[in-house]
């Protein structure tokens, strides 16, 4: 069965239209513009707060909740390193040249400020539903602080949309099936049906087994790729510092078309560059608030904290030693794309057949933990909106996307996933601009306690 009919000159050309005006002046500016008001608002904390945060990781579980802050973190790592990660930045760099990894930097140092700002909100604001369950994120401070239930609807109707369209399915399985046929022929239609039964098992199962798939998985997968990428910076260490001179160089000059690249602008680095880190890291998209919610603290401005660290180890730490594996082996100017120009640079430190599989594990494990974590965020969103109502419906439609996934055209893929993650960003951006006030009050009052030595585990009103 082949689907790439779905991918007429037609429909690609009207996702293009309707992607460069998602992600036109506007949605820059309150992406970046957020994130740089709250980082100064803030007196950068995710620089100065970073060792904090990192040691409240370790933390013991206390207050109520679902899960502990290093499980809501797993849960949320498990739903942003993925595909974006090693797929994401080979398909940026593709696209705007070196030059873009730059502006995924800028994207992530300042979408740490608003990672931190809106899983806060995600505990304050957090109930209980009728199921006994915890239950938050831009739906419940939307609603309940903003005051706009409307708006609320709108967000999970959005997030709804990416998990269906966006992150959660096409983009993972698309990957998963092309790197297992590169590297061990296996065809598309066998991935995305053993895939569907494996998605299908966890997430039955709900959040707390797919929290715990998420703690096995994700340190696990992420060391060992963190590894790998060491080991060829190792082999071709008399090329960093020429990459990041590159890198530095094209994100504020135009680059020219070399071999397989076509030549980018500044302004593609840029709104390229910008576009995947959030795809990469989600700040600011709202779906990491979903996950800090469920966590065992009393302190929203804690759970904000160790949620920052996710996009520290997402993008400043994973998504750079893509990047720069990529332009130290040569390969982003070359003929290849996505999982196979991956495959490809690892495959030049040695055998490139290692290389393939490599790639092909380490996708396998970061795309399958990102679609659980997005079963977990749609799901949410769905019974904001439906309450117990036609869940089986939702979980039946997200397998059938995934075992559709296969099929779908890549560069019709990214244009999806890319309008529907900006739809969703809106109104949590808006969100966290009008409660602006909230974020700073919470965070001054914590920090003022923990100096005057009067820090205390208060109760987070849960109701």
């Amino acid at each position: 069965m082949n689907f790439n009919v779905l991918t007429t000159d037609i429909l690609p050309t009207l996702l293009a239209n309707v992607n460069a005006i998602v992600w036109g002046p506007i949605t820059l500016c309150l992406l970046v513009g957020t994130g740089l008001y709250l980082t100064l608002r803030l007196k950068l904390i995710q620089v100065f707060r970073l060792p904090l945060a990192l040691t409240l990781l370790f933390k013991p579980a206390s207050g109520k909740g679902d899960l502990s802050s290093f499980a809501a973190l797993c849960t949320a790592l498990s739903a942003t390193i993925g595909t974006g990660n090693i797929v994401g930045v080979a398909t940026a760099i593709k696209m705007g040249g070196p030059g873009a990894l730059f502006w995924m930097w800028i994207a992530a140092f300042f979408g740490m400020a608003t990672k931190y700002a809106e899983c806060m909100l995600a505990v304050k604001y957090r109930i209980t539903d009728a199921r006994g369950q915890i239950a938050g994120g831009p739906m419940y401070y939307i609603e309940r602080g903003l005051g706009l239930p409307w708006m609320a609807k709108l967000f999970a109707i959005f997030g709804v949309g990416v998990a269906f369209f966006g992150i959660g399915t096409f983009a993972q399985v698309n990957a998963i099936s092309e790197a297992m046929t590169i590297a061990f022929h296996i065809p598309a239609w066998l991935t995305a049906a053993v895939l569907t039964i494996l998605v299908a098992a966890v997430t039955l199962g709900g959040v707390k087994r797919i929290a715990n798939v998420a703690q096995k998985l994700v340190p696990t997968m992420a060391l060992g790729y963190v590894f790998a990428c060491f080991w060829l910076l190792i082999i071709f260490s008399e090329q960093i510092l020429p990459a990041f001179q590159l890198i530095l160089e094209s994100a504020f000059t135009p680059l020219s078309a070399a071999g397989g690249f076509l030549g980018a602008t500044v302004a593609q680095a840029l709104q390229i560059g910008i576009a995947r880190g959030v795809f990469s890291n989600e700040a600011g998209l709202g779906s990491a608030p979903i996950a800090a919610a469920a966590a065992k603290t009393n302190e929203p401005v804690e759970q904000g904290l160790v949620s920052m660290t996710g996009t520290f180890f997402d993008t400043i730490i994973i998504c750079t030693m893509t990047g720069l594996v990529l332009i130290i082996t040569d390969v982003w100017s070359g003929d290849t794309a996505g999982a196979a120009m991956t495959s490809l640079a690892f495959g030049s430190g040695g055998s490139v057949v290692v290389g393939q599989y490599f790639v092909a594990l380490a996708l396998v494990c970061f795309a399958f933990t990102t679609i659980l974590g997005w079963h977990y965020y749609g799901e949410r969103c769905w019974y904001y909106l439906m309450g117990d109502r036609l869940l089986r419906v939702y979980q039946g439609v997200f397998l059938g996307l995934i075992a559709l996934g296969s099929f779908i055209h890549l560069d019709m893929i990214w244009l999806l996933a890319d309008t529907v993650n900006g739809l969703m960003a809106i109104p949590n951006l808006i969100a966290m601009i009008g409660l602006r006030h909230v974020i700073c009050t919470e965070t001054v009052n914590y920090f003022a306690r923990m100096a005057s030595g009067s820090l205390m585990k208060t109760h987070t009103d849960v109701r």
